[in-house]
């Protein structure tokens, strides 16, 4: 059996046309006009929509054990969740424990990750620095197909890295020709506010956000750029949110350095007065770094259109506001920090990039599949509709309509930080490795069935 995709208005990262799409055995065989279903391929009749390659989500955290509980999907449940919105796979992060051996915290990763429905490939994250780190990184490296590497600037004492432990990061990745990624935010002033405001008596949601500050992601922003132009390490900065990152980002590229960086939908399409919501709901949108003041967003948009920024990932880690987040209801710094967005990543930038005008269609699809599969090196087999690659496809009805809303995702999580949010466009059919996943509102996955991606850079 296999699937055949007739009459769909094919869209990548580069082309537009008219044609079919014929899948067999997991891969694209056969792309061009009035193809015939071999051995009795299912058709999927296309017209009047779009086919994109599958959504490719490259920062998600899926079971992640964190601040005393563990997010609320795990790799069966997020992978879903994924599909139903049009994402066909994801890159998660393993993140040891601080002075945890990180072949150990890679091989409980693995375990949890044979759940996973959809493929599925890993960052490593470095939490310390020891005798052991550089040769558990080239291990990453040479053997286990993973080549990027994730640090954290914040989260001192957890999972946080100091400036000489994040140097010695950058030096073993410049020598394995690997990737450094990077959660900007000064780490240390952020416990210094915190503190603060705690001592204030100002212990409610809105006070995260006041604790990290847009200069401090900023500031920190610049610093690992400027410590991988000393270590000429390449710089990859997640979950970028405020016009002071930006310029850092811009700068560093407008003088020939090699430095990428992603946002996330929450950050383009929300502001800091969801922190205000009565009764603790602002926990729900509690993440860091936070939703920011209104004037940001611009910024963002701007960002992505010219291409300083590449990436629209989702930064997926929900966490319940009943038993989880409530941890925080005395005191903001125990709100477990996360939110749930892979489901809803595609028909948000439809919606309000596409069609607002924001974004192309060529951009839509470089930004959620494309660039990602480019930079983590998994291009053509993901990101791309060509002959060979994975038959992860997306067709998308532009006229379906929906409101997001908690009642109805498949999210495992009791709130939304979308909540009633309109949507103009949605997928009709999601075919992963060859298989329809998704149709007409029928999710039709398969525990077990992702697969482990190993990873080499370009």
């Amino acid at each position: 059996m296999g699937v055949l995709i007739k009459n769909g208005t094919i869209v990548t990262a580069l082309d537009r046309f008219v044609g079919d799409v014929l899948c067999q055995k997991g891969r694209i065989v056969a792309i061009g006009a009035s193809l015939e279903p071999a051995g009795g391929a299912e058709i999927v009749d296309a017209s009047g929509q779009f086919v994109f390659p599958g959504g490719l989500d490259p920062h998600v955290h899926m079971e992640l054990p964190f601040m005393g509980t563990v997010s609320s999907d795990d790799f069966e449940t997020g992978t879903a969740a994924g599909v139903a919105g049009g994402t066909t796979s994801i890159i998660d992060f393993v993140i040891p424990a601080r002075n945890q051996n990180l072949m150990e915290g890679l091989a409980a990763w693995h375990d949890k990750a044979k759940k996973a429905v959809a493929d599925y490939a890993f960052h490593m994250a470095v939490t310390w620095w020891g005798d052991q780190t550089a040769e558990w990184m080239r291990r990453c490296v040479r053997e286990e197909g993973i080549p990027s590497f994730k640090t954290f600037m914040a989260y001192r004492g957890a999972i946080g890295v100091d400036d000489v432990e994040l140097i010695e990061v950058m030096k073993s990745a410049k020598e394995l020709d690997a990737l450094v990624t990077v959660h900007a935010e000064h780490g240390d002033m952020v416990v210094e506010l915190q503190n603060r405001l705690m001592a204030e008596g100002k212990t409610s949601p809105k006070y995260h956000a006041l604790s990290r500050p847009a200069p401090l992601e900023g500031e920190a922003t610049s610093r690992a750029i400027m410590l991988a132009r000393m270590t000429r390490e390449p710089l990859y900065v997640v979950h970028v949110t405020c016009r002071q990152a930006v310029q850092a980002i811009t700068e560093a590229r407008a003088r020939g350095q090699r430095v990428m960086g992603e946002t996330c939908p929450q950050y383009l399409l929300l502001d800091d007065s969801i922190y205000d919501q009565p009764d603790f709901e602002g926990a729900a949108a509690v993440m860091s770094p936070p939703i920011r003041p209104r004037g940001h967003q611009e910024a963002l948009w701007a960002a992505l259109r010219n291409g300083t920024l590449e990436v629209v990932a989702t930064d997926h880690c929900p966490f319940n506001l009943v038993g989880q987040k409530d941890m925080g209801k005395d005191d903001f710094r125990l709100i477990p920090n996360g939110a749930a967005g892979i489901e809803n990543r595609l028909a948000l930038m439809y919606t309000y990039g596409v069609l607002e005008g924001r974004l192309d269609l060529h951009q839509f699809v470089d930004l959620t599949s494309t660039r990602a599969a480019k930079i983590f090196g998994l291009y053509p087999r993901k990101g791309s509709i060509t002959v060979g690659a994975d038959a992860d496809l997306v067709v998308w009805d532009p006229a379906a309509t929906g409101t997001i809303s908690a009642k109805t995702h498949h999210h495992q999580c009791d709130r939304s930080i979308f909540e009633g949010f309109k949507t103009q466009g949605a997928p009709s059919t999601v075919v992963v490795s060859g298989r329809i996943q998704y149709q007409a509102g029928d999710l039709k996955v398969e525990k077990g069935a992702g697969r482990y991606l190993e990873r080499s850079l370009p």
